[in-house]
């Protein structure tokens, strides 16, 4: 191997070793959250597995964290995309929102799993258990529609 070479994979090597160092938050993980949507409303089986595969890692303090999650650069953006995911819903403070915006979460819902932004694309690829078929995206929005009715009965 050429001297430039060597150098070449030294800086690298370098490089990721100090990433690692550089601090992040990770956003905290909680078992307890009283508001929690699951805990609050009555969810068909079916929808709450659903929900759970699919969203809850993001969007709930009930994150489970896997191994790449530890490792930057990838931790930096596993920790950005849940920071924002729990921004736009959180799961677990679905009791301590009012009825409108529960309603306008629940459209969002509806409308963002049948158009396939959510999960977002690279998510199903790094958890197989969260590839919506058509039929669960569409039981996923039936469900959020009439829970969104329900509010205002």
């Amino acid at each position: 191997m050429s001297k430039r070479k060597k150098i070449f994979w030294f800086l690298l090597v370098a490089v990721l070793v100090l990433m690692q160092l550089y601090p992040v938050s990770r956003p905290e993980v909680s078992p307890n959250n009283p508001d929690d949507l699951m805990k609050n409303v009555d969810v068909p089986v079916n929808i709450s597995t659903l929900l759970r595969s699919t969203c809850y890692d993001c969007h709930s303090n009930e994150t489970r964290y896997p191994w790449y999650s530890n490792v930057a650069p990838v931790k930096w953006l596993v920790y950005y995309d849940i920071n924002n995911a729990r921004e736009e819903l959180n799961f677990s403070e679905w009791n301590s929102l009012n009825k409108m915006d529960k309603a306008e979460i629940l459209d969002d819902i509806s409308t963002e799993v049948l158009e396939e932004e959510m999960p977002l694309k690279i998510y199903p690829l790094m958890h197989s258990e969260a590839k919506l078929s058509k039929t669960d995206r569409e039981s996923i929005s039936e469900w959020a529609e009439m829970l969104a009715e329900d509010l205002f009965e």
